[in-house]
């Protein structure tokens, strides 16, 4: 159990530097992520900012991810579980450029007129504060990898089990300091799992 994400990402600095791990630069998934990332960017002297892989939440509950948006406008979806849920294509696509929109928006907010880092060659650490289905950092992966990462490694304090043996075939190295048996969400593993707020993530990327 974590107190909170400040405390979960200072903990996970520390396992990165028992395990060597070696990276150019960290990248948090906001709003939480960039929490959690802050500390290990600290540490590591690396220079921090943002890849936002957006979620596409089910119509009946939003928080459950059936798809997942890139910066790029490029779509991650799991085919088999629209047909499941008996979702209309068109409607999934309208979400996803709705998605799109509000991740302009955030990247712009967010950086404040800086220009994002450049990724093309470079080791990329890839933070979020916990993964549950893992389809933002699948779909962030894939974009880091089109812009030319040479590396990349995922951090995160807490995953499911199943996604993370599958995010251990996509990315480089993951690093996790708690992979439970048992998994329901994330904020489950947290005393204070509030939420992160823009203004808070856009004071963390100003600092470093």
């Amino acid at each position: 159990m974590f107190r909170n994400r400040k405390e979960a990402g200072e903990q996970l600095a520390e396992f990165l530097r028992e395990k060597e791990a070696d990276f150019d630069l960290v990248l948090g998934i906001p709003r939480g992520g960039v929490v959690v990332a802050y500390p290990i960017a600290q540490k590591y002297g690396c220079p921090l900012d943002v890849v936002i892989a957006r979620k596409i939440g089910s119509p009946s509950d939003p928080e459950y991810a059936i798809g997942a948006v890139t910066p790029d406008g490029e779509i991650l979806v799991d085919e088999n579980l629209l047909m499941f849920l008996h979702l209309d294509k068109n409607q999934f696509e309208q979400a996803a450029k709705h998605v799109h929109q509000e991740i302009n928006w955030r990247l712009t907010a967010y950086r404040g007129g800086r220009p994002a880092l450049s990724i093309e060659g470079k080791r990329v650490l890839l933070v979020d504060d916990g993964i549950a289905t893992g389809f933002t950092v699948r779909a962030a992966i894939a974009y880091l990898r089109r812009q030319g990462a040479s590396y990349i490694a995922v951090a995160t304090p807490v995953a499911a089990p199943d996604t993370y043996s599958s995010l251990k075939r996509l990315a480089d190295d993951v690093f996790c300091l708690h992979v439970p048996s048992v998994f329901y969400a994330v904020g489950q593993f947290y005393e204070d799992f509030s939420a992160t707020s823009d203004q808070e993530v856009i004071s963390l990327l100003q600092a470093i």
